[in-house]
Formats: C-alpha cells, structure tokens, sequence
C-alpha cells in the first residue's frame, strides 16, 4: 500500500491511498493535500523534494512485495539516444527535448499533445458539475476526454419521441465545453451503452456532431462487473427515470415504496443500466454482434470508433483486442479492477476483475500473438489507478508498441474540484454556478497565494495559450488541470530522457524490469538484475 504522507513531497492523504496514492474516497470539498491536489497548483515544482538547499533526501519506496506497477522498476542507461534531437549527437540534449505528442487511430490519425486521456465521466451528478472545468482543460492541454454513458438518459431537460432522443441540453453543454478550447489536438469521445443505443443517441450525435466525436462502444469498466449506476433522493426524478426504461431500486411505483419515502425511511434510489449481450451464449454471437453495431455506426457515418473493457478474464480480453483489430477501430481502452469515478457497489470494486498491471501485462501479450498473425493490432490505452508519472511510464512501456495513451479517471478529476474551490472563494459571484464548497481558502492554498496568478503555476501559459480575453471566464478547474498534468508530463520527460528515449514510439518493454521473480513470471517482463548481465559479463571479460 501507498505511504499515506511523503514527508519529501510535503504532501499527505486524509484516507487511506490507493496504489495510485489517491484517497480510495476523494472527496470534491477536500483541503488538502494530497500530490495529485497539490499538484493542481504548484505544478512540476511538486516533482522535487520540498525545502532546497536544506534537506537531503531519500527514496522510501524499496521494498517491493506482491505484483503491481510498484514491482516494476525503471531502468535507465547511460548513453546512447533514441530518436534524440540534434542536440543529442552534439551530447547537448536536455529532457524537455523529449516529445511527448503521439497520435492514435485507424484511417484518421487524432494526435495528442500529451499521452494521457479523462476516463469516462457518465451520468454520475459529479461529474455533471465540475464536467465544464475538467473539459475546458483537457481542451486546452490537448488530451481526449470521455462523455460517459447514460448522460442523455438521465437529462431531464431532454426530449424524447418514439423512444429516441430529439433533444439533450446535458450532451450538447458537455461538447460545447470541451469544443471551445479544442484545437485539433485531442477528441471527445462519446460512450454508448445499452440504453444510449436504445435511446437514439448514436442517430443523434450523427445529426449534430458526426465530424466532432469518437464515439465509444462500452462493454464495461474496472470499477463494477454490471451497469452503470447513480443515486437519486428525489421520488419524482426517480419516476421519471423508470420511464426512461432504467431499473430503479427500490422501485419507486410501488405503494409501500412511496410510504417508505414519505416516512424517511427510505431516502434514495439506485439507478441501473442493462446488463449486454445476455442474450448471446457464445463468443461467436457476440463477435457477429458486434460487427452489426460497428457497421450501424459506419452508417451514420462515423468515421472513428473506439471500444472500452472492463476489467474481465482472458477470454473477454482476448475478444477485446480481436474485434478492435478486425474492425479497424481507433482506441482499445482497457481498464484494470478497481477504480471508479462514480458510484460502484463497493464490495464489487473491491474483489471483482483482473488487476491492472495483469490485465495489461496480458493485453501486450495478446496484441503480439495477433500481430504475429499478420493482423494490425489496434491502438491501446491502459487504465486502472495511474496518477503518476513513474506509473505512466511503466503503462506505455509494458505496452509497448500498442499503447498509446494512459487514462485517468479520479486523477483528472481532481483538478475540476480544486479549481472550482478556489473560483468559489476568489469569485464569490461564481460559487454557485462552479460548484465551489468553500468560504475560505485552506492553509494549503493560501500559503501559494491569494490570487489566481499565485496560485496556479500555469496560469501565465495557459494565458498564452487562449488568450487573455478567454482567461477572463475559462473555469479555474482548467488552469489546475493544465498545472497538474504539466507536472506528469515534466516527470514523464525526465524518465524518457533517462532512458535516452527522445519520442514515444521509441519506448519498449526493455525499459522496465520486474523487481521480484513472481512479477518476472506474471508479466513476462526481465527480472531486474538479469537484464543486462549477458553484456555486463562481456565487458568484464573484454581484452583492450
């Protein structure tokens, strides 16, 4: 587990840290101060040891037991340089010479500024009201995030006729967010589960924004082995749900349901989606199946699909990373047990699915045996509790070639709290409409600064980068995402520059190493000191 404080860092969680070294239980009204909340504003200062020049420091993290991103290592070498800028053959080269830009896709390259994406942000209200801030900011970092499934279902503002979508005030505020700042690099992805399907909102999007979206088929996530889910308090928005066609538990019809209610005794309902393919016995009904889906959407003319999994056995993955491939899709995410960014049974989350340096270790090694074949493999993004760079650098080397992003669900999402916090207190006028929770600033944050320009180390880039006239009503949230995510990518750059990588292609699994024999035998990957010693033992042997 994850040291609930870096003393070095000078940052601490208030719950107890997952292997990210996020809270398991990230509150949105938080204080302080954990490195990903830290991060929001003080930026790649946070990639060094605090207090300079009157601390020595060292690392905490050795010992390494069990199997998971914290059992790999980074390697490192010495010389040499792969794909290096003309500085590097003069010896001069800097790690901010490491290009961090990448592309994924089939026919259509989307390019990318920084080899990260938001993970899929649903029909969960939290999502919903820090939706503009974590939005504007991956627009204006140049990384793709996720509209997740149900948004149009659960908008009450929507309209329906015949059972299909006219309508969506919710989906088209949350593309409007995102298209803003959007300049070409990244996309909004727009996920479809079983209801979306139903509900119309694949003919809708192709209406209205066909040449703007990827849209995403979903077969699951790490958080939760069922449907999607949200919790409604209020006895009339759950009705109004039911007609929509979701589950909702208690169901709110009933007679002594409504009594219920009426005494207090029940306070919420849970809303379910549809379970898939329940109708289908075989992995051959479910590959026809899925063909037919593709192809409808090709038919509306979407030019760029993209599939997300969940954290399922071998089989599930395997036939993943086929139909992706056979279909020439764009994006493969694939997501490890047991993150979440919404509401998940907890006990679900905790025991069910395939962790995440497993599920991908396997991922890599399926995506060969296709290629082996002759089949395009196709382009991969890995999920599951990254927050860091090291961790980020581990993903897309484990992966490699196949891996091209990394997603973040809770991680990208703590920038929008944060930021809107501060927005809240600087702006007062602005508290409602942002969401913000607090009156004052914490400690935390005041000790940075009290205006914006102090708080935020990117403030004066991301004014470069929109202009000063759109940093008058770009959401703080944004600002905080472009800090945090200027760290990860700082962080990111070093340990490439490390390895002498100077570009992303250029990583391989060679990179890393397993720290321990049973992560050797799980991941396929070298145990650490036996990498290198056939050629270390060549040059003890060499005669000069």
């Amino acid at each position: 587990m994850a040291l609930k404080s870096n003393d070095a860092l000078g940052v601490v969680n208030r719950g107890n840290p997952a292997e990210s070294g996020l809270c398991t239980l990230c509150q949105c009204d938080c204080a302080g101060k954990c490195e990903v909340w830290l991060s929001c504003m003080a930026g790649r200062e946070l990639i060094y040891p605090r207090d300079f020049g009157r601390i020595t420091s060292g690392a905490a993290n050795l010992r390494d037991t069990g199997i998971s991103y914290d059992t790999v290592r980074i390697m490192g070498t010495a010389y040499g340089a792969q794909d290096g800028p003309v500085s590097a053959v003069y010896g001069d080269a800097l790690f901010t010479e490491v290009s961090l830009e990448t592309t994924f896709g089939a026919k259509t390259k989307t390019k990318v500024r920084l080899p990260f994406m938001a993970g899929a942000l649903g029909s969960t209200f939290i999502a919903a009201k820090y939706w503009d801030a974590m939005a504007a900011g991956c627009a204006i970092c140049g990384v793709p995030i996720v509209i997740g499934e149900n948004v149009v279902g659960v908008d009450r503002k929507s309209t329906m006729t015949g059972g299909k979508i006219e309508k969506s005030p919710e989906m088209d505020r949350r593309l409007e967010s995102y298209l803003r700042f959007h300049d070409g690099y990244g996309a909004a992805i727009v996920q479809l589960n079983v209801e979306d399907t139903r509900n119309g909102v694949a003919e809708y999007l192709a209406k209205h924004y066909r040449d703007k979206v990827i849209i995403e088929l979903k077969w699951g996530q790490g958080a939760k082995d069922i449907g999607g889910e949200i919790q409604v308090t209020d006895i009339e928005y759950a009705d109004f749900l039911k007609e929509r066609g979701y589950l909702v538990d208690p169901d709110s019809s009933r007679p002594e349901v409504r009594e219920a209610y009426k005494s207090h005794s029940i306070t919420g309902f849970a809303r379910h989606s549809r379970l898939g393919y329940t109708n289908l016995e075989s992995w051959q009904q479910v590959r026809e199946d899925f063909l037919k889906a593709v192809s409808f959407l090709r038919d509306l003319g979407f030019e760029r699909i993209s599939l997300k999994t969940g954290a399922y056995g071998m089989e599930i993955l395997a036939l993943a990373i086929r139909l992706a491939s056979e279909c020439s899709l764009d994006l493969l995410t694939i997501d490890g047990a047991g993150g979440g960014t919404g509401m998940s049974p907890w006990d679900m989350m905790e025991h069910w699915g395939v962790p995440p340096i497993l599920l991908h270790a396997k991922a890599r090694e399926y995506g060969a045996v296709l290629a082996q074949s002759g089949q395009k493999v196709v382009d991969m993004s890995f999920a599951g509790g990254f927050a860091k760079s090291s961790t980020i650098f581990k993903g897309l080397a484990l992966g490699a070639p196949y891996t091209k992003l990394i997603c973040m669900g809770r991680a990208m999402m703590i920038p929008g709290f944060l930021g809107s916090n501060i927005e809240g207190v600087l702006k007062p006028a602005n508290k409602a409409l942002v969401n913000g929770n607090w009156d004052k600033l914490p400690k935390a944050v005041s000790d940075r600064g009290t205006t914006a320009p102090e708080i935020f180390s990117g403030y004066y880039e991301v004014q470069k980068i929109i202009g000063a006239d759109a940093m008058k009503t770009v959401p703080f949230g944004a600002i905080a995402m472009w800090s945090m995510l200027d760290k990860l990518g700082a962080g990111l750059q070093q340990f490439m520059a490390g390895e002498r990588k100077f570009s992303l292609a250029s990583l391989d699994r060679d990179d890393i190493a397993a720290a321990n024999r049973e992560t050797a035998k799980e991941t396929g990957l070298g145990f650490i000191t036996d990498i290198g010693d056939e050629a270390a033992r060549q040059i003890l042997k060499a005669k000069f």
